[in-house]
């Protein structure tokens, strides 16, 4: 299973015009898990935390460029909470999120769990191309 989805991220990368290069592969690694089953929200530096831990050598720079790079080629999806704080994540289906403010932890919410009952008409010459709803979440202590 492993290999199988190292294969389906080469060719993945190879699609979006990336070369499947050793960092680019191991980020895809931690990001994915080693079956490719993981569904994550990370920060760039908790990603570069976990490469450092793990033995990949890399650069903060470089993992912010991976994930930027994943997350044009659709293999991620940008979730800003606020302004400088985003989060990078694997499932890229629709859905929504709960972000707990004081633990910073992001949570899936299935999209058929929240109901719009209507749009704005999108400004002229423009189209809706996704909606995020962010639920803001106190904890209790």
């Amino acid at each position: 299973m492993a290999e199988r989805r190292y294969r389906e991220l080469i060719e993945q990368l190879k699609t979006a015009g990336l070369r499947p290069t050793r960092q680019r592969l191991a980020l895809g690694r931690l990001l994915y898990g080693e079956n490719g089953d993981i569904e994550r929200h990370v920060t760039a530096e908790q990603l570069h935390a976990e490469a450092m831990a793990s033995g990949v050598r890399v650069s903060l720079a470089t993992v912010y460029n991976t994930l930027h790079q994943f997350t044009e080629a659709k293999l991620l999806r940008e979730v800003v909470v606020e302004p400088g704080r985003s989060y990078f994540d694997t499932n890229v289906d629709d859905h929504h999120h709960f972000y707990f403010e004081q633990s910073g932890r992001l949570q899936d919410i299935p999209s058929e769990e929240l109901e719009l009952k209507s749009m704005p008409e999108p400004p002229a010459g423009g189209r809706i191309r996704r909606v995020d709803v962010i639920l803001r979440v106190d904890e209790e202590g």
